[in-house]
């Protein structure tokens, strides 16, 4: 993990891959009968129930993450890897289809032709939702990287036909990872390069799932620059370091959450000039929330446990909060990390799905044996006073008041939860943690 000073723009950008490396017995076929009839769920029925397991995953992959990782600053994208599942998920079979329909939520329907009617609606609706040059611009792109040599089942190669590519791993392995990275570093503008070191593709690689997601916003309210200066971040009660800390009051959605024993600001990102309305003439809308604990031992990971438990709590968030004058602080920053998602999926209960004993036979209709060895994930963020994240209040903010003075104070100088959501997909693009400056 590297975190240093932004300098300039603002960039979201991750790449979630699964390699394929361990061979496993071979059984059933691509989706059954069963799954190839669609419930009695319309579109927008069967997009919401996905949206709704994929805000569950976000909360429960967050808290995984933090007790994996517990001292560190964190950044990942669920939403990029609820793709790749997803993804696993249509090639599973027997019990290993039971466990991702577990894990992602998806108790709703035994279907997976209604999942992926789910899956392919709201892929479909992400495209061409951010014109280029825009102001805000969001991309996903899915690709499965099959060997050549790779039998691929029919209803595979039907419903994934725009998301296939074919690489010789046998022939050529180095040249197919340089080739995948090439692809991970076009698709994140740059921003994502070198994901797969030496070594990590070789002749035994059947297939390689991967889910790139890239997002550059500039804030409604920017911050001011000549108001930006070295200020304390309590990192915990015995110990504080200097961060580059920016400043901005203006007009914000602010709430005291009682559930979450926090407070939570709004930080919309502008389609147009300073001030104008943070939605687009289609009403797409993305904001990053930031979730600041009381500035008290343990807050942080009570605030993470409760959001996990707390599963329909991400759109009382949303729409929770009170316009306000608020007076803003939150540090300048940049993380960029790559995380092994293998242990915290294991923490999930999902550790089943790396073992030998896991089916993933609908990628080839049961003509060859497939397995999952690693889920990599490599992200990046820049923050500045033009756009993006971090938030923390400050000791002196009362929980709840009914007359509170105005403008209240959000002073981010303590460990906070931020995350980037879009209010059109109902799903959390980005999540992270900022716990201190390095």
């Amino acid at each position: 993990m590297r975190v240093t000073c932004a300098t300039a723009g603002t960039w979201f950008v991750l790449v979630a891959l699964l390699s394929i490396l361990v061979p496993q017995p071979a059984y059933g076929q691509c989706f059954s009968e069963n799954d190839k009839k669609s419930d009695k769920i319309d579109a927008n029925q069967s997009r919401g129930r996905l949206y709704k397991g994929e805000s569950i995953f976000t909360l429960q992959l967050l808290d995984a993450i933090n007790t994996a990782t517990p001292n560190e600053n964190v950044f990942f994208s669920p939403y990029s890897l609820y793709n790749v599942m997803l993804l696993m998920y249509f090639g599973a079979r027997d019990t290993t289809e039971k466990l991702l329909r577990t894990g992602l939520s998806l108790q709703w329907t035994d279907s997976k032709a209604t999942a992926h009617e789910a899956y392919d609606t709201a892929r479909r609706s992400l495209v061409g939702r951010f014109s280029e040059g825009s102001a805000v611009g969001f991309s996903s792109v899915d690709k499965l990287f099959f060997g050549r040599q790779i039998p691929i089942a029919s209803c595979i190669q039907e419903k994934f036909s725009e998301t296939i590519e074919l690489l010789d791993y046998q022939k050529d392995p180095e040249g197919q990872r340089q080739y995948i990275n090439h692809w991970v570093e076009n698709a994140t503008r740059g921003q994502i390069k070198d994901l797969l070191l030496p070594g990590t593709i070789s002749q035994n690689t059947k297939l390689a799932i991967a889910n790139a997601a890239y997002f550059k916003g500039s804030w409604q309210t920017k911050f001011k620059a000549a108001e930006t200066k070295k200020e304390i971040f309590y990192v915990s009660a015995d110990r504080q370091e200097f961060v580059d800390m920016m400043h901005v009051e203006g007009t914000f959605s602010h709430a005291a959450n009682e559930k979450l024993g926090c407070h939570i600001l709004e930080l919309p990102y502008s389609f147009g000039d300073e001030g104008s309305n943070s939605a687009d003439a289609n009403g797409n809308q993305v904001s990053m929330f930031v979730f600041l604990p009381p500035a008290e031992p343990n807050s942080l990971a009570k605030l993470l446990a409760r959001l996990a438990a707390e599963t329909d709590i991400l759109q009382e968030v949303v729409n929770d909060g009170i316009s306000r004058k608020v007076d803003v602080k939150l540090p300048k920053f940049s993380i960029e990390k790559m995380v092994e998602l293998k242990p915290v999926l294991d923490r999930l209960g999902m550790g089943k799905l790396f073992e030998n004993t896991a089916n993933f036979t609908g990628f080839t209709g049961g003509v060859e044996p497939i397995g999952f060895d690693e889920v990599l994930q490599k992200s990046k963020i820049e923050v500045n006073e033009e756009g993006s994240v971090a938030a923390s209040a400050t000791v002196a903010f009362s929980f709840r008041s009914s007359r509170p003075a105005d403008p209240a104070m959000f002073h981010c100088n303590h460990p906070f939860v931020f995350l980037i959501y879009d209010f059109t997909s109902r799903a959390v693009l980005f999540n992270g943690i900022y716990r201190q400056p390095e």
